[in-house]
């Protein structure tokens, strides 16, 4: 294999990696009031950030253009929200 193929798988699997986003209007649609922390991981995978205090905590999905931020309260949701999508 020359290094000019390599380079192309590389590159190949490079964009259908980032492709493959989660942040989609289409899973947003699957966050319910009331499910819990681990099904939204589940649907849309680990948050990029996430603080809380006192049983509360908000985490973000995305960036400042194209997100999906969630509210729990006792790890269930309380409030979803989208920008960008």
């Amino acid at each position: 294999m020359t290094f000019k193929n390599l380079l192309v798988i590389v590159l190949l699997c490079a964009v259908i990696f980032l492709g493959c986003s989660k942040i989609t209007r289409e899973n947003f649609d699957k966050i319910k009031m009331g499910m819990g922390y681990e099904e939204v991981v589940g649907i849309i995978g680990e948050p990029d950030a996430c603080d809380g205090a006192l049983g509360a905590k908000k985490c973000i999905w995305g960036d400042e253009t194209k997100n999906i931020t969630v509210s729990f309260m006792g790890e269930r949701v309380i409030f979803p929200a989208m920008k960008g999508l």
